[in-house]
């Protein structure tokens, strides 16, 4: 009998494994790994729900309010859930196939891998700590693990795999500080924040992150992205949520210009506080990742590149509205479905991105910043 359940465990893990190939094999527009010219031995990321690979389902709150641990979710790659806000692969998982290495394995799995990196990104985290969102008056969503816990967890991390070394050790490694802050300024937006406060909250946001920013160089790091974030004012929660009969309130995209303009602000913030680094970390390669440009770059090609324009807007796992999109009724919900297709759907969830549209992302990203990476090219 235990000889029987051994082979079924053997099959299982083969069959299972010959599957990921195949899955991989079907993302093309991958197979040129141009960011193997780069030599990355290993990979680490900070951020939320756009880079989580699934710690938020490993923390207690965080994953008992989390619906990125239920079906659908994880149908079109892994055909199970596996804590990633997607019906398959991140920007992160592209990233990490094009530099040649293994998906990165989330920090809060103690019994995973770390041999080429570790994701510590948790969605729903902020980049400020909570106890500074409790002093502005804004309440968090589900878990504390802001961008300073995980920075700690990194910290923690490094004392177990790399110490006293890690200069050495992590010459050759790739940090992401981000996606975060996005979440920042949508918790002040829903609980009622005026511009101008969440202006000044941007503020501290930024500095928050460029301490981060300045922690990551401390333990050893070398080339470092840190991303902006994402048009606020072009999704289905956004548009659901702000929803208004001014007609000169939309752009051209149909996006929420005054959303959009906040996302702006921040991303110059961000872009001017990361410039004036490079004058004090000279030996540091330090790249803005433009997550705004790649995003409207793609609202602006998406037809050309096979997706659907009538769904551009509309969540492909999602349920009533004009955008699909129902806040009491979201994706992972019994009863709430998922479209035919979602590999010609834009949005997965009404707050996340499907795999496909995270692929075209990356390639647009990865054409921006390789230049500027110092790789061998």
């Amino acid at each position: 009998m235990a000889f029987s359940t051994r082979v079924l465990l053997i099959l299982l893990v083969i069959v299972t494994v010959f599957q990921l190939k195949i899955d991989a094999q079907k993302l093309k527009i991958h197979r040129k790994r141009r960011l193997m010219n780069c030599r990355f031995d290993k990979i680490y990321q900070l951020g939320d729900s756009v880079s989580d690979t699934g710690n938020c389902i490993r923390e207690r709150y965080c994953g008992s309010h989390s619906s990125c641990g239920k079906s659908p979710y994880g149908i079109n790659f892994f055909h199970k859930p596996t804590g990633r806000c997607s019906n398959g692969l991140l920007m992160i998982d592209f990233i990490a196939l094009e530099s040649g290495l293994p998906l990165l394995n989330p920090y809060k799995d103690q019994s995973a891998n770390f041999r080429h990196g570790a994701n510590f990104a948790v969605a729903g985290a902020t980049a400020l700590s909570a106890q500074v969102m409790a002093e502005k008056k804004i309440v968090m969503s589900f878990t504390n693990s802001s961008l300073d816990v995980q920075l700690d967890w990194m910290s923690s991390h490094f004392e177990t795999t790399c110490l006293p070394d890690c200069p050495v050790q992590l010459k050759k490694s790739l940090f992401l500080v981000g996606h975060i802050g996005g979440n920042d300024i949508i918790y002040g937006l829903s609980q009622g924040k005026t511009m101008e406060e969440l202006r000044r909250l941007i503020a501290d946001v930024v500095q928050t992150i460029i301490h981060g920013v300045k922690r990551v160089i401390g333990f050893g790091a070398t080339r470092i992205v840190v991303p902006g974030t994402f048009p606020k004012g072009c999704g289905p929660a956004s548009l659901t949520q702000f929803m208004t009969n001014d007609s000169s309130s939309y752009d051209e995209y149909h996006c929420l210009k005054d959303l959009n303009n906040l996302a702006i602000f921040y991303n110059d913030h961000l872009q001017q506080a990361i410039d004036e680094m490079k004058k004090e970390y000279t030996n540091i390669t330090l790249v803005y990742g433009d997550y705004y440009n790649a995003y409207m770059w793609f609202l602006q090609n998406a037809v050309t590149l096979g997706f659907d324009k009538k769904s551009l807007q509309k969540a492909c796992c999602g349920i009533g509205g004009d955008y699909n999109y129902d806040k009491s009724r979201k994706c992972g919900a019994q009863g709430v479905p998922v479209c035919d297709d979602p590999s010609t759907h834009f949005n997965w969830d009404g707050l996340h991105l499907t795999q496909a549209a995270y692929s075209w992302l990356t390639t647009w990203l990865i054409d921006d910043m390789l230049p500027k990476l110092n790789c061998h090219v």
